[in-house]
């Protein structure tokens, strides 16, 4: 039996886990995606390797901490078994641009059972129905609905109470509670694709302003202020003593590449969940 913990992660700038520079013959970078919602997702391997990374960077004992917590490193003859396994993490609420507003927190039926299905399993039955929002969000009223406009036309959502309890705690002064909005699981694909941040990027020749060679390729990234979880499970005899952020339970740490030029700074929060039963 393991011990249960997750991970909140809020994106500070463009974050981009995917397909690097060259991979892709078509010249776009794209982000790694969830099969089912087709929306963002950070691998376990990814963020398994930057808490790695982060506890060797401390180099001195910490190396021997390293791979016990962590397992040996790649090519060493005594194999060891990580501690601390990691999940991929998914999107819990992402932000889209919407005329009025301006920016609407969106997500889906089967991302929010995500969440509950991690953070509280009690709230996996109460998951919102799709095409539901804030009750206090912005839009046209109509009888029962709210007419938002977003970049792709009109969409008619229903103001529900409660849905800023879907809001992770550690989260709630920057996601406003009066602009969320849940769309169905087949639509948020959709969406999702049209909040990502995308930059062309060029690699120009050393003596003169012109494209050097085939150097010109698109990056794809979720946008700033995305909000995902992860889960976690630690191997219980001494897992009190997993503290990665020292005394602190959140930190900020880089994921995915293009760090030097401004993507992928993020901030970490670790939380240990209440022991609630599904009903």
């Amino acid at each position: 039996m393991y011990e249960r913990r997750y991970g909140l992660i809020r994106t500070l700038a463009p974050l981009h886990v995917g397909a690097s520079a060259g991979e892709e013959s078509g010249n776009l970078n794209l982000i790694f995606r969830d099969a089912y919602t087709q929306t963002g997702i950070i691998p376990g391997s990814s963020i398994r390797g930057r808490f790695r990374a982060e506890m060797r960077r401390e180099g001195g004992s910490n190396q021997l901490e390293t791979a016990r917590w962590y397992g040996s490193e790649a090519g060493n003859t005594e194999i060891s078994e990580s501690r601390v396994k990691f999940e991929y993490a998914s999107l819990v609420w992402l932000p889209v641009f919407c005329p009025g507003q301006p920016v609407v927190w969106v997500s889906c039926p089967r991302l929010l059972r995500r969440y509950a299905a991690i953070a509280d399993p009690g709230f996996i039955n109460d998951v919102p129905n799709a095409y539901s929002c804030s009750k206090d969000l912005k839009g046209r009223r109509g009888n029962q609905e709210v007419t938002l406009f977003f970049n792709l036309g009109f969409m008619e959502v229903k103001p529900t109470p409660g849905l800023e309890d879907w809001i992770p705690p550690a989260m709630e002064k920057e996601i406003p509670a009066d602009r969320l909005v849940v769309v169905d699981d087949a639509a948020i694909g959709l969406i999702h694709d049209m909040a990502l941040y995308r930059q062309s990027r060029v690699k120009l020749a050393d003596d003169m302003k012109k494209v050097d060679g085939g150097a010109f390729f698109n990056v794809e990234a979720l946008p700033e202020g995305s909000v995902l979880i992860f889960p976690m499970a630690l191997k219980p005899d001494d897992a009190t003593e997993w503290r990665p952020f020292g005394s602190r339970t959140s930190h900020e740490l880089y994921f995915g590449g293009l760090e030097s030029i401004g993507f992928g700074r993020c901030e970490v929060s670790l939380v240990t969940p209440d022991a609630r039963e599904v009903q």
